[in-house]
């Protein structure tokens, strides 16, 4: 017995040893954030087993090299299109836009800014004749967004991070399913995380097979049969498109929280309705997750009603960038980073998770020490306390640098916007956090255009008059418990 249970101890431990070099190389083969790796480290080698399995489970932050790659997918489409002949390819008037309509900003820090874009995302150029508008919450956005569902006659195609199973979720579906019976075509996508309850409750069981016309695909890379199991890479986009003539995007999800009752007003959230070429940047971002996710041929989705020729309707010069893990790594950190950079005179933004990569703190605080006006809008109260506590560990490195930190007073901000002095915006689905901008699939744009930008600026000043300022001095001499937490929360956010 003693030699049975002494080989036992023996290959467990060989086998843990096996587990721990493998998490360690497979974290030297891409290079990371030096407080990452040592912590996945002590997990994979203080949790036997258990930690290598966490690591595979959520601590992968790349699509393995064997998975479907978007820069690819996009290409072999792009080809099959490109080998038709003019009048029958795909996205006629898709490419026809990015070879006439390029539109480049005005201004050497916007051109500075543009131009640092260029290498991230080659296939969005910045495109003028775009018309946005800003709604503010579910109260605004959902009345126009059911008013276009209502007007479609080819297609649409939703995309969002959570639909619930509640009054707004059945609402939305209902809407969609009737045109679906009335012939339209309509694709729905949701993130099978952000919709969990509605997913095992079984809601969207009761609207497939109900017309030909609608499906329905939960985005999910924990798949063990495509050999997926990285259950931390989530797809936060929320897209709507409608016979690729309008579209609308940003942060409000599809539930009821987005919308206010007798005494429980909505989220503040921020979401954006689009005219104009940008559109077609929008439904190109949906396709691509739509095939990748539900397997659809490319030239049936890269089609030329897709994709309808769209007159210039508005003055907005604008360019759409995605993030995610495959082939778009870190390119809206790099574009927070180079925004922030060219600054001169002020710069305000407004997330609800402000957990941010040493670069863009750094980028932060060096904006602040050169005089730029940094304000930052926070909530006073987070929905996720430990992404709260985690944000407020960084707080100081900022107020010491003389930035401004304001936290909103009830209801929950989820609105994501930074605007960069007179002359660009950043707007759409991603946080100022390490999940947004390594982790999820996520949909931003730029835009230039001073009017828009003055909306902006003034939505999120509207935000900082219903917040506390932070008092710099109280605020260095919080309690030494708080800082504990806060930093125990900050030192987790890593892995988070």
């Amino acid at each position: 017995m003693a030699h049975s249970a002494a080989w036992w101890i023996a290959l467990s431990g060989g086998l843990h040893a096996v587990a721990f070099v493998a998490v360690f190389l497979h974290l030297l083969r891409y290079r990371r954030d030096p407080a990452g790796v040592l912590l996945w480290l002590f997990v994979a080698w203080s949790l036997p087993f258990i930690g290598p399995l966490l690591y595979v489970a959520i601590g992968v932050d790349r699509l393995p090299s064997h998975a479907w790659k978007k820069s690819r997918a996009d290409r072999r489409s792009g080809g099959q299109g490109a080998a038709r002949p003019a009048d029958e390819g795909p996205m006629i008037y898709w490419r026809a836009v990015h070879r006439t309509g390029v539109q480049h900003p005005t201004g050497p820090a916007a051109e500075g800014l543009d131009r640092s874009l260029d290498p991230l995302a080659p296939d969005f150029p910045s495109l003028g004749g775009n018309a946005m508008r800003l709604l503010v919450s579910g109260d605004e956005a959902y009345p126009e967004m059911l008013a276009a569902i209502e007007r479609a006659r080819h297609h649409i195609h939703l995309q969002t991070f959570i639909l619930g199973a509640d009054m707004v979720g059945r609402t939305f579906l209902e809407r969609i399913l009737e045109r679906a019976q009335a012939g339209v075509q309509c694709r729905v996508m949701y993130d099978r995380f952000g919709s969990t309850p509605a997913v095992w409750s079984g809601f969207f069981r009761r609207y497939r097979r109900r017309s030909a016309n609608l499906k329905l695909v939960g985005w999910t890379q924990a798949n063990p049969l495509r050999r997926h199991v990285q259950i931390n890479l989530r797809n936060h986009r929320k897209i709507l498109v409608v016979d690729g003539e309008e579209a609308f995007f940003g942060g409000v999800n599809i539930a009821t929280v987005n919308v206010s009752t007798p005494g429980a007003p909505a989220i503040r959230d921020y979401h954006f309705h689009v005219r104009g070429p940008l559109v077609h940047e929008l439904q190109y971002t949906f396709l691509r997750d739509w095939h990748f996710m539900a397997r659809e041929a490319p030239e049936r989705l890269l089609c030329p009603e897709h994709f309808p020729e769209v007159m210039p309707i508005g003055k907005a010069e604008g360019r759409v960038l995605n993030g995610g893990p495959a082939g778009e790594y870190e390119n809206l950190l790099d574009l927070y980073v180079n925004a922030v950079n060219s600054a001169r005179d002020r710069l305000y933004a407004v997330t609800p998770y402000f957990v941010p990569p040493s670069e863009l703190l750094r980028a932060l605080r060096s904006a602040a020490l050169r005089g730029v006006d940094v304000r930052l809008v926070v909530p006073w109260r987070n929905n996720h306390f430990y992404a709260g506590l985690a944000g407020r560990a960084f707080y100081e490195d900022l107020l010491d640098a003389g930035a401004r930190i304001f936290e909103r007073l009830p209801p929950f901000i989820h609105a994501k916007a930074m605007v960069v002095d007179d002359w660009a915006a950043i707007v759409g689905t991603a946080n100022l956090d390490a999940r947004s901008l390594r982790l999820n699939y996520e949909t931003n744009a730029v835009v230039y255009d001073e009017p828009f930008v003055a909306e902006m600026t003034r939505a999120i000043q509207t935000e900082a008059a219903h917040a506390i300022e932070l008092d710099p001095f109280r605020w260095r001499n919080r309690s030494p418990a708080q800082r504990l937490a806060e930093n125990f929360c900050a030192l987790l956010s890593p892995v988070l």
